[in-house]
């Protein structure tokens, strides 16, 4: 990361890593001006408090994007056990937790619908679940999750939401008015924050767990 300013009036940011740019979002100005040797983008703020804002999300982000919690998860787990079946499940919960922490940066500590910002209470829920992921990186993709409120949460995974491209929320027809209104389903909600990452899972719920027969059991 470099850090320059210009007539002491506007700070400029660039980054080397592309991911961590373009997750950015609405944090500072993108910038196509000549970047430092290294960099592959730049943002630009206008006061020091910007500034500030901008380089934690940035840290939040380089901490939480694909490949980052997969490398430290390889140094987390590489001198444990994994023969057992208990051994194995260490492992799992060290995945776990270390998934929660990248939703958590990702979203900024927030339910990704509702903006609920109490984190003892928000869920990290897999798009694709744990158990269905082929490999490590999948299940460790801050991209095939989504942080959310635990009736969300739940609603969820048992398949009785799921989630557009655009971020909006269906509701599945298994669930009726009086259950919708009293899980604020009966109003138009949108995930806010989905990237090109999100939707290369989001079919695999809306075909595998959305109004799947699972949803309807009691």
């Amino acid at each position: 990361m470099w850090l320059g300013a210009f007539d002491d009036v506007v700070f400029l940011a660039a980054f080397s890593q592309q991911n961590v740019a373009r997750a950015l979002g609405e944090y500072g100005t993108p910038v196509a001006a000549p970047m430092p040797k290294g960099a592959v983008a730049g943002r630009t703020v206008l006061d020091v408090p910007a500034l500030h804002r901008l380089l934690r999300r940035a840290f939040q982000l380089s901490k939480a994007l694909p490949n980052e919690l997969l490398h430290t998860f390889d140094k987390q787990v590489a001198a444990l056990p994994k023969t057992t079946e208990a051994e194995r499940f260490v492992v799992q919960r060290v995945g776990q937790n270390l998934f929660r922490q990248g939703l958590l940066d990702l979203w900024e500590g927030r339910c990704a619908v509702t903006g609920l910002a109490i984190p003892a209470l928000l869920r990290a829920s897999h798009i694709k679940p744990w158990a269905d992921c082929e490999t490590d990186a999948e299940r460790l993709d801050v991209f095939n999750g989504i942080l959310l409120a635990p009736h969300l949460d739940a609603a969820f995974d048992r398949g009785f939401i799921t989630v557009q491209d655009d971020g909006a929320i269906v509701v599945s027809d298994t669930l009726d008015a009086n259950a919708r209104a009293v899980l604020g389903l009966d109003q138009a909600l949108r995930v806010r924050g989905l990237g090109d990452g999100h939707r290369s899972y989001l079919p695999w719920h809306r075909e595998r767990v959305f109004n799947a027969p699972l949803a309807v059991q009691s």
